[in-house]
């Protein structure tokens, strides 16, 4: 088999394969042999009919067709890896000599996936929430903490926010109690707007012995209900004085305040920490995407459409739900929901072709260790044995996407120890401390510890049999 490759406009390139005639006798006997299995001829068993046999019989044409029809996608596909065409959509193929007779010649006109370039991408900038508590939030955490300590103790003065209200109250709607509303000595923190919107507001001001009656509409009804609230008393939680000596005997593990605040501030800090790291992945590719300039190449959106599509209807089985009965339920049509994963499905098509084009400028490349690494990973998740992992790739030719998908995961890991974090007031973060170890951002290291998601989708393992 010989094969060339012509560029054309638009991410297209044609793909020549010319097959000679003693190569392409084995693909017409190979069709013998499925025809042979279609064909009754007596004195032959089922599928034992010999090919000079067949020919005689039948001719030479229709196991020819048969042939083109079977053997030409594998030709195309071993000139497609030769050539490294990166299809993204189905060939136009068109038969251009052997039909009848001869050399087999075709061509296929193929779209591939864009080469692009990201300028800046060296250079971004994402806003995230600040990991550091301000002074106000650990102040709330210590009041938190206190609460749990303090007293209750009767006021004299009107109820306030915060206050605990001792209440009897009663709720009917046209003359009959509403259910669940209707209780006495009930302790109450104002403030926690539990009963309807305005429940709060119309007690608050109150003092110990004032009975209040009101209309409003509780929470989670559509119907008004006749309210009489009667406070029997008004209390507030008295904290305990912060001192060494009530940090010692109260926490168990710190002698002084500043210990003790330190650990709130340091507690509060992880809490915000994840929260941010929660938001990395996304902002950062928010902001990747957004240097692409190019539009994304429609077969490749399909392409992430159906998948998301698929991906949800995954979802919603695992979770016990009818893809088609949830179809019916929200009024929607498999047109509808496919065209609402657009938007999501363009982002992710410029996210990949922008980290393909990081990897090539930064000179990323999977090495084999990372190859046999990702199997090994593979292995674990699903409990299999890497070796069977890699047989199956090979068989089935995907061992480019991987190490494609490998390149990309450690493109978006340079870009995670490049790119400038800074709080919404502008702040720089740290980011180290954001990715959760230390790093030199002049080596270009990609296997560090960090931890983060990968930037690609996980592939199945493949079955061997589908290329038996």
């Amino acid at each position: 088999m010989k094969s060339s490759v012509e560029t054309l406009e638009g991410n297209k390139v044609k793909v020549y394969v010319e097959v000679d005639e003693a190569e392409f006798d084995k693909d017409i006997d190979t069709a013998f042999k499925t025809i042979a299995h279609e064909v009754k001829l007596p004195g032959f068993r089922n599928g034992k009919v010999p090919r000079r046999v067949l020919e005689a019989r039948i001719g030479l044409g229709p196991a020819r067709e048969q042939a083109l029809r079977d053997a030409i996608p594998q030709y195309l596909g071993k000139a497609v890896r030769e050539h490294d065409v990166d299809l993204i959509a189905t060939p136009d193929v068109a038969i251009t000599g052997g039909q009848e007779s001869g050399v087999v010649e075709f061509e296929a006109e193929c779209e591939v996936r864009p080469v692009i370039e990201v300028p800046g991408y060296a250079g971004l900038r994402i806003e995230l929430d600040s990991p550091q508590p301000s002074d106000d939030d650990v102040e709330a955490a210590k009041q938190d903490e206190l609460k749990a300590h303090g007293a209750l103790a009767d006021v004299d003065r009107p109820a306030q926010a915060g206050d605990f209200l001792t209440l009897d109250l009663a709720a009917t709607r046209d003359g009959e109690e509403v259910m669940g509303l209707n209780t006495e000595d009930w302790s109450y923190e104002l403030g926690q707007g539990w009963v309807a919107d305005d429940f709060d507001s119309q007690i608050e001001g109150a003092s110990a012995g004032d009975t209040l009656t009101f209309t409003t509409t509780p929470k989670g009804t559509d119907e008004a209900a006749d309210f009489t609230v009667t406070v029997k008393a008004v209390q507030a939680l008295e904290l305990p004085e912060i001192t060494d000596e009530w940090v010692s005997e109260n926490t168990g593990e710190f002698d002084t305040v500043e210990e003790w605040e330190a650990s709130i501030r340091e507690r509060l800090v992880e809490r915000q920490l994840g929260a941010v790291r929660s938001q990395v992945m996304g902002q950062l590719t928010e902001a990747l995407v957004g240097l692409v300039d190019a539009e994304a190449p429609e077969p490749m959106v399909q392409s992430e459409m159906q998948g998301q599509l698929q991906n949800m209807f995954r979802q919603l089985q695992m979770n016990g739900i009818d893809p088609e009965a949830w179809l019916s339920a929200t009024g929607q049509g498999i047109e509808q929901m496919l065209e609402g994963t657009r938007p999501q499905a363009e982002q992710s098509v410029k996210a990949d072709l922008a980290l393909r084009a990081v990897a090539a400028a930064e000179g990323i490349d999977a090495t084999d260790a990372d190859i046999e690494m990702e199997y090994a990973r593979m292995a674990m998740q699903y409990g299999q044995k890497a070796k069977d992992i890699r047989r199956a790739y090979e068989q089935n030719d995907a061992v480019p996407e991987l190490v494609a998908q490998i390149r990309k995961s450690k493109a978006m890991d340079w870009l995670l120890h490049h790119v400038e974090m800074v709080d919404h007031d502008g702040n720089e973060i740290d980011r180290d401390l954001v990715l959760g170890h230390t790093h030199d951002d002049d080596e270009h290291d990609h296997d560090h510890d960090h931890d983060h998601d990968h930037a690609h989708d996980e592939a199945d393992p493949v079955d061997d049999t589908e290329s038996e």
